[in-house]
């Protein structure tokens, strides 16, 4: 197989399982109410904890000024609060309330399940291969 040919299978592969992943997503975070951003934002928030806004926006991949409208409707929600930093008074974090960490929980168990489910036919050491390869792509980013 020459090497276009397989990055063009790659490609193939890798769009189909992104449009399939981003399905899945759309339809488990339907249930909840919430939107997609809004979820996101809990996600990185329960993975991380407490973040200053550039920091929870350069994880998110969005603008400040876009994250602020999505951290009005949570705070809204009860699900993250703004704080003062516990180390620099003069600056802001936002953290999981209660009720955002068992939103994040119960979505975090759903990945946790798909991935469980995905995995299945894997060897340990199929695993071990595609947790390496991912590693390397997503450090592309």
């Amino acid at each position: 197989m020459s090497q276009t040919s397989q990055i063009q299978q790659l490609n193939q592969k890798l769009t189909e399982f992104y449009d399939k992943m981003a399905s899945w997503e759309q339809s488990v975070v339907k249930e909840t109410g919430y939107s997609l951003a809004q979820i996101h934002t809990i996600e990185v928030l329960g993975c991380h904890g407490a973040l200053r806004m550039k920091e929870l926006a350069e994880k998110l991949a969005i603008t400040t000024g876009t994250l602020t409208v999505q951290v009005d409707k949570l705070v809204s929600a009860g699900l993250i609060e703004r704080c003062a930093h516990p180390e620099d008074r003069r600056a802001i974090v936002v953290k999981l309330t209660a009720e955002g960490e068992v939103i994040h929980r119960q979505h975090n168990q759903l990945h946790l399940d798909l991935v469980t489910d995905l995995t299945s036919d894997l060897s340990n050491d199929e695993a071990k291969v595609l947790l390496s390869c991912l590693g390397k792509m997503n450090s592309a980013f």
